[in-house]
C-alpha cells in the first residue's frame, strides 16, 4: 500500500498494514479509529487480524461471521463437548479452544460484533426510513387519487341526473306522441264512419226514390193499360171497330209492358249507378282513412326515433335499462 502523512495528531488506521490517518473527527463520541474511502472498519480489520494469524500458524482461515463473539461462544461450547468425546484429539481441540478463548477475551472481535450489529441495525433503519416515505408517497397519491375519484363520481352523477332528465323528456314527449296519435287515429275513424253512414244513407235514399220512381212508371203504365182494355170493352160495339180498337189496346198494351221494362231497366240502371257511387265514395273514405293512419304511425315512428336518439346520448347502463322502441316491421297488419 501507499504511505501518506498522518494527522497532526500522529495517529492511523489500525487497519492491519494500513499507514492511513484515521478520519477527521466530527461531532461528539468516541474519536474515529480507522480511515475512510477503503473499508477499514472494527469488523474487516479484525477479519484480516485473523486472516494473518491463521496464515501465521499455518492454518486455515476461519470462517468469517458479523457476531464473533457469539460465534465463539458457541464453536467453544461445541469443542468442549468434542475434547469430552474424543480424547486422541486433545490437542487440536485444546487449540481451537485456545483461539475461541482468546476470541471471547479479544476486546476487538466484542467490538467488531458491535459494530457489525449497528451497521445492521442502521442498514434496517434505512430500509424502514424508505418504506415509510414509500408508505407517506403511496398514502399522498392515494389522496390525491381518492380527489379524483370522488371528482369524477360528481361528475358522473351530474351526467346521470342530466341523461335522467333528457329521458323524462323522452318520455313526455313519447306520450304526447302517442296521445296525438291516438287522437288522430281516433278522429279518422270518426271521420270515416260519419261519411260511410252518410254514404249509405245517401244510398238507401237513392235506392228507395229509385223505386218510388219505377213504382210510379209501372202504376202509370197499369192504369194505361186497364185504359185501354176499357177501351177494347167498349169497341166490341163493332166489329171493325172492335178489331181496330183491340189491335190498337194490343199496341197500347205492347208500348205498356215496354215502357214497363224501359221504367224497370232505367231503374235498375239509376240503382247500379248510385251503388257504383256510394261503393266509389266508401272506398275513397276508406283510403283516405288508411292515409291518415299511415300519416299517424309515420309520425309516431318518427317520435321512437326521435325517443331512441336521445337514449343513445344516454350512459351504457340507462340504455340497457331503457324498454327496446317498437321497430315499423312489427306493426300489426292493417285490415
Amino acid at each position: 500500500m501507499t504511505s501518506e502523512n498522518p494527522t497532526a495528531t500522529g495517529r492511523v488506521c489500525n487497519y492491519p498494514g494500513c499507514t492511513q490517518p484515521v478520519a477527521e473527527h466530527v461531532g461528539p463520541g468516541r474519536p474515529p479509529e480507522y480511515c475512510e474511502g477503503r473499508g477499514h472498519t472494527k469488523v474487516t480489520a479484525w477479519r484480516e487480524r485473523r486472516r494473518l494469524a491463521s496464515a501465521a500458524a499455518g492454518t486455515p482461515a476461519a470462517a468469517d461471521t458479523d457476531r464473533p463473539v457469539t460465534h465463539a461462544r458457541v464453536t467453544g461450547a461445541e469443542l468442549l463437548r468434542l475434547l469430552r468425546a474424543e480424547a486422541d484429539r486433545v490437542e487440536g481441540i485444546a487449540g481451537q479452544l485456545r483461539d475461541a478463548v482468546t476470541t471471547l477475551t479479544d476486546p476487538t472481535a466484542a467490538e467488531a460484533e458491535v459494530e457489525a450489529a449497528r451497521a445492521a441495525a442502521e442498514q434496517r433503519a434505512a430500509a424502514a426510513e424508505a418504506r415509510a416515505a414509500a408508505a407517506e408517497q403511496r398514502a399522498a397519491e392515494e389522496g390525491q387519487w381518492r380527489a379524483e375519484a370522488d371528482a369524477a363520481a360528481e361528475e358522473m352523477a351530474g351526467q346521470l341526473a342530466a341523461a335522467e332528465q333528457r329521458a323524462g323528456q323522452a318520455g313526455e314527449a313519447r306520450a304526447q306522441a302517442e296521445t296525438g296519435r291516438d287522437a288522430a287515429v281516433r278522429q279518422a275513424s270518426e271521420d270515416a264512419a260519419a261519411r260511410i253512414a252518410a254514404a249509405e244513407a245517401k244510398r238507401d235514399a237513392a235506392i228507395g226514390q229509385a223505386r218510388d220512381e219505377a213504382a210510379g212508371r209501372v202504376a202509370v203504365a197499369e192504369a194505361e193499360r186497364d185504359q185501354a182494355r176499357a177501351d177494347a170493352g167498349q169497341a166490341a160495339e163493332g166489329t171493325r171497330l172492335a178489331e181496330q180498337e183491340t189491335a190498337a189496346a194490343r199496341a197500347a198494351a205492347c208500348a205498356a209492358r215496354d215502357e214497363t221494362r224501359r221504367v224497370r231497366d232505367d231503374a235498375e240502371k239509376t240503382l247500379a249507378g248510385f251503388r257504383a257511387e256510394a261503393a266509389a265514395e266508401l272506398a275513397a273514405v276508406r283510403t283516405d282513412l288508411r292515409a291518415r293512419a299511415e300519416r299517424a304511425e309515420d309520425q309516431a315512428d318518427a317520435y321512437r326515433a326521435e325517443l331512441d336518439q336521445m337514449r343513445a346520448h344516454t350512459s351504457p347502463g340507462d340504455t340497457a335499462a331503457a324498454s327496446p322502441t317498437p321497430q315499423r316491421g312489427n306493426r300489426p297488419a292493417r285490415p
